[in-house]
């Protein structure tokens, strides 16, 4: 597999941090881009840090020419009273400042809410989504269907299972597109760290251009 020269999004986060470790031990080059990089404390040869507000669409595109793919794991903060307005806002400028870059590919990193059921309805509709979650998921669902008019950019929207959590990496599961992955008990979960292995697969192979996808044991 040829390097990838990808700029991560959010690389200081929960769901960055992952990916960043997955992409690395692969080989490929990463700019990390957060607005405080320092947090990161990985050295690594492939490594490159960059401190960027994502708000500024010039100051992000600048940061983000000359790379191969755009990775966003970009969360406005779950304590932020504008969560959804700053998510909304600070993803469509990501979307443009990687249009601006010149950079054909995007991932986004999205929530679970915006799954299907079985009776057709949303997870992040259904009375039983937890409150505290409930805006962030519908800022992620609303944001998807921006991201379903982009006709420019070959982007691809990943929806972990409805259980994200700390765990282990064993590059074993199910994908889907817009169900939740179910395992025989009931339950859609995966480890942070398989959703990293999935979303640098995607990078790598390139199996859901323009659609979403999710996965799950």
């Amino acid at each position: 597999m040829t390097n990838i020269k990808i700029a991560l999004i959010g690389a200081t986060g929960y769901t960055g941090t992952a990916v960043l470790n997955e992409a690395l031990s692969r080989g490929h080059q990463v700019t990390a881009i957060a607005r405080n990089p320092d947090k990161i404390t990985v050295t690594n040869d492939n490594l490159t840090l960059k401190a960027v507000d994502i708000y500024d669409a010039d100051a992000l595109a600048e940061a983000l020419t000359g790379h191969d793919a755009v990775s966003s794991s970009f969360n406005a903060g779950w304590g932020n009273p504008d969560l959804y307005a700053d998510f909304i806002k600070g993803s469509e400028t990501i979307q443009a400042a990687t249009k601006k870059a010149g950079v054909k590919r995007l991932l986004v990193i999205g929530g679970a809410g915006s799954l299907y059921l079985p009776d057709g309805s949303q997870l992040v509709d259904s009375t039983e989504f937890p409150a505290e979650w409930k805006e962030g998921a519908t800022a992620a669902r609303d944001y998807l269907n921006i991201l379903k008019n982009e006709t420019k950019l070959d982007w691809t929207f990943l929806s972990p299972a409805i259980n994200l959590h700390p765990g282990t990496r064993t590059g074993v599961f199910r994908l889907g597109t817009d169900n939740p992955v179910f395992n025989e008990q009931g339950k859609s979960d995966i480890s942070v760290e398989d959703l990293a292995v999935a979303l640098v697969d995607e990078l790598e192979k390139g199996q859901f251009i323009k659609q979403r996808f999710t996965l799950g044991y």
